[in-house]
């Protein structure tokens, strides 16, 4: 049997829906909290460990509970000028997944 692990990065938002549905779905996940990207914005990544030939159910089921949308903000003002400036408001999207698939070379549960 070939196991391969899925991280997949979520947005705070979908994190709750996204591990409701794999847990319903009978995948365990480990949940890390993390910051990144342009907006600074806060970030789950799921660690989680699949047989290969579950992967694709597990990414349809994350892309199901993480939806893009877009969201009005304004940036923060580059290099620490707070205040000098007016920063315009801009449209981004938000939510979705960046999900990476890597094999798993040994897998031992304790």
């Amino acid at each position: 049997m070939s196991m391969k692990l899925i991280i997949a990065v979520v947005n705070s938002d979908d994190a709750s829906s996204v591990l409701n549905g794999l847990s319903r779905a009978g995948y365990s996940a480990t949940k890390l909290s993390t910051t990144g990207g342009f907006l600074r914005a806060g970030n789950i990544t799921l660690l989680i460990g699949v047989e290969e030939e579950k992967v694709d159910e597990a990414i349809a089921l994350i892309g199901e509970h993480s939806s893009s949308r877009k969201q009005m903000t304004v940036p923060a003002p580059a290099g620490g000028v707070e205040g000098r400036l007016i920063a315009m408001p801009v449209e981004i999207t938000v939510g979705g997944a960046t999900v990476f698939v890597v094999d798993v070379e040994k897998f031992v549960k304790l």
